[in-house]
């Protein structure tokens, strides 16, 4: 299956760079089980610009992104945005995974299973 390439604004280039030296704590617990292709095979990128968005964790072949939000998505406003940037994305057939920050902390078993089921269910292979 071809990949489809998404377009993205040039300026995040560096500031998705400076996401990835001030990586959350969830957020480096989580790069450690998805990189070097730990999952299933599969290739991530960390804080990956598409769109006008920078999402933390991106896998280009299942167009999957997967989000970790913390304590700042709490706020009525963050969460408004969260769901415009969201309906943008995948509008664009971006699909999406939701974690808390705790639930990363705490259960990364549970976290890591949820991940592996999405794709089984909906990877080609």
């Amino acid at each position: 299956m071809k990949r489809k390439i998404l377009p993205y604004h040039p300026k995040l280039k560096p500031l998705a760079k400076a996401l990835r030296k001030n990586m959350t704590f969830a957020e480096v617990l989580l790069w450690n089980e998805l990189k070097q292709k730990q999952m299933l095979g599969y290739d991530f990128d960390r804080q990956r610009p598409i769109d006008k968005y920078i999402v933390d964790f991106y896998c280009k072949d299942l167009m999957l992104a997967i989000e970790i939000d913390g304590i700042s998505h709490d706020f009525e406003q963050t969460i408004v945005n969260d769901e415009n940037r969201q309906n943008r994305l995948e509008a664009l057939g971006v699909h999406f995974l939701r974690f808390d920050d705790r639930e990363v902390r705490n259960d990364m078993p549970n976290v890591i299973r949820a991940i592996e089921g999405w794709i089984l269910e909906n990877s080609d292979e």
